[in-house]
């Protein structure tokens, strides 16, 4: 897909990135068809994450589309990149999770690496066969990053890291990690973030969480055990760990509500197909008032979480300041991921016994909408980040 480059400001321009924008939302919804929702059921019944599946995204260009042109990415606007996520979430939650991951491991090398390392390393991770993972959270530091204690020491032009790592998405099928670690002293002034290599020795990926959705998708502990990274591959200078971990964040609670609100789609639409279909007392149980006044508030809710993404995503886009962008992602994640599991419970109420059993999707996509409350902090978090940026 041809980009539009950044500086063009010709009359045409606009138009042209607009004609650009809605051929990479076709392009992304005839893929969700296509290769997410006839495997979806399947793969998730069987545990088995869809590597053949990400990699044909990333040969599409799904996997790069908020980093730039010159590196290999898609040049487009983050709040572009939502409307994609939601797109792939509406089909297949764990793919959508999985772009959405992959894309966040890019951001501290994008963002906050040398030109030289941008130039040596961005390129293959953004080229769509690479995957990648980030190691932030661990088993006593979770949301609180200045509790993080894995610490990597400086010796003979390495980092060598120690340390266990939890919740790690992509354990075991990424290629690279974004280890955030210790080299200082206590608190968030002493956290750096290394780029580590998967096949690095010390690095030990242990048993997969069994879990109660998205299991198609792995999650385990990451145990580093004197993993030596070289000194070049450290992301920024030493120290500058919490503000690429901010930034991170941001955008990994942007990606969630994204992912949030195309679940909610999903549901809706199924709920309403059966309502419309099933009959009942010789009418369609949509026109009793029971039923379609839950169809109405999911709506409602659904397009107040798209809208409150969308601002988030412009806000971002146009450099605000961090803490208001930071306060707008929260407040998007908060809503979007309640209105997932408000809409896919009511999804399932609305089918009454059929949604209770696996021939429909919706008691699936009600596990999944779970997970989305509790990932990138939990909404108790959300609601203490808001708070404190009020």
């Amino acid at each position: 897909m041809p980009h539009v480059a950044l500086t063009d400001h010709s009359a045409a321009a606009p138009q042209r990135r607009a004609d650009e924008v809605h051929a990479l939302l076709d392009l992304a919804s005839e893929l969700a068809d296509k290769e997410l929702a006839p495997r979806a059921d399947d793969f998730e019944a069987r545990a088995e994450f869809p590597r053949a599946v990400l990699r044909t995204l990333g040969r599409a260009g799904l996997l790069s589309l908020p980093y730039p042109v010159d590196y290999g990415g898609g040049g487009q606007s983050y709040e572009t990149y939502l409307a994609v996520l939601e797109i792939l979430a509406r089909r297949w939650l764990c793919v959508a999770q999985s772009v959405n991951i992959h894309v966040l491991s890019c951001y501290g090398l994008a963002h906050h690496g040398s030109p030289e390392q941008r130039e040596r390393l961005l390129p293959e991770m953004l080229g769509g066969d690479l995957l990648g993972a980030n190691c932030v959270s661990e088993p006593e530091a979770g949301s609180d990053v200045s509790a993080i204690a894995c610490r990597a020491t400086r010796e003979d032009g390495h980092w060598t890291v120690t340390g266990t790592k939890a919740w790690t998405s992509h354990a075991g099928q990424a290629d690279f990690y974004n280890v955030f670690c210790r080299t200082g002293g206590p608190g968030v002034r002493g956290l750096s973030l290394l780029l580590a290599d998967a096949r690095l020795a010390g690095l030990h990926v242990q048993r997969p969480e069994r879990k109660m959705g998205v299991r198609s998708s792995p999650t385990a502990t990451v145990v580093f055990d004197g993993a030596r990274v070289p000194a070049d591959r450290m992301i920024g200078r030493p120290g500058k760990g919490f503000l690429i971990a901010t930034g991170l964040f941001d955008r990994g609670r942007l990606g969630i509500a994204a992912c949030a609100v195309g679940l909610a789609t999903a549901a809706l639409e199924h709920a309403l197909a059966y309502a419309r279909s099933r009959q009942q007392f010789g009418q369609p149980v949509a026109e009793f008032q029971g039923v379609s006044f839950l169809l109405a508030d999911i709506s409602t809710q659904l397009a107040a979480a798209r809208a409150l993404v969308r601002e988030a995503a412009r806000a971002l886009d146009a450099g605000a300041d961090p803490n208001h962008v930071t306060a707008m992602a929260a407040r998007a994640k908060l809503f979007a991921t309640d209105t997932a599991m408000r809409a896919t419970t009511d999804a399932v109420q609305i089918l009454g016994g059929y949604g209770y059993v696996q021939d429909h999707p919706v008691e699936r996509w009600m596990r999944e909408a779970k997970l989305l409350q509790l990932i990138e902090g939990t909404n108790q978090i959300q609601r203490v980040v808001i708070a404190r940026n009020l």
